[in-house]
């Protein structure tokens, strides 16, 4: 019953909708990676001006070798980009590089859900990685105690996936707003910008559902076997 849930079928479609938020983040991005933008800035240019317009000069801008690994560090308080976003002028480039710049305005702001989401990580980090332990020993030796326990702590690993949609999809708000205020992309390259950054938060949204839907196939097998 632990290997071949009821639910599994409901996962099953959750990961095949996980794949295709994959494809279609790579799609996206490469169908607007052809498109500059009227600025004819580059993804660093924008983010360098975003960070100084928003009181952040001391966070560097920095090159990271790759596609698509774009991120924001909160510990060493720098933004990140790949090759395509770091020296492109397209409007997917600018918007990824934005995006980032949108987490770095939030750190600044403590904008509570980040904050939330900092807090927990480390807590998350670790029994993240104990939770399928105990799950596993709980059901084989059927161990209650041991099940509810991987349980608990698999539900903080969801709640770190729920936390992290509003930061994702906060992000991208500030970042759409910000570049057509500040003159990185005219009003009618904005629907650009949204498929970009849409597609890509599909992606944070299918790893919450499937995180969603086997806790509650966790949640299942144990009140069957307390049964």
């Amino acid at each position: 019953m632990f290997l071949f849930h009821p639910m599994d079928f409901l996962i099953f479609i959750a990961f095949g909708l996980s794949l295709w938020a994959q494809f279609r983040v790579k799609g996206t991005f490469k169908k607007f990676e052809d498109v500059p933008t009227s600025s004819g800035l580059t993804g660093a240019e924008a983010a360098r001006r975003m960070l100084d317009a928003n009181g952040l000069t001391s966070v560097p801008v920095e090159h990271i070798p790759g596609t698509l690994t774009d991120h924001y560090d909160p510990m060493s308080r720098v933004v990140r980009l790949s090759d395509p976003v770091y020296f492109g002028n397209s409007i997917a480039s600018l918007s990824v590089a934005c995006h980032e710049v949108g987490h770095a305005i939030q750190h600044k702001v403590s904008y509570p859900m980040l904050v939330a989401r900092h807090r927990i990580f480390p807590v998350v980090n670790l029994v993240s990685g104990v939770a399928p332990l105990l799950l596993l020993a709980g059901f084989f030796f059927k161990m209650t105690g041991l099940l509810l326990l991987g349980i608990i702590f698999f539900s903080g690993a969801v709640a770190f996936q729920l936390i992290t949609l509003p930061v994702e999809f906060n992000a991208s708000s500030r970042a759409k707003e910000l570049m057509v205020k500040m003159g990185f992309i005219r009003n009618s390259e904005e629907g650009g910008a949204s498929k970009v950054l849409g597609a890509a938060a599909l992606t944070y949204v299918a790893a919450a559902l499937i995180s969603v839907l086997e806790l509650a196939k966790y949640v299942m097998i144990f009140r069957s076997s307390d049964d």
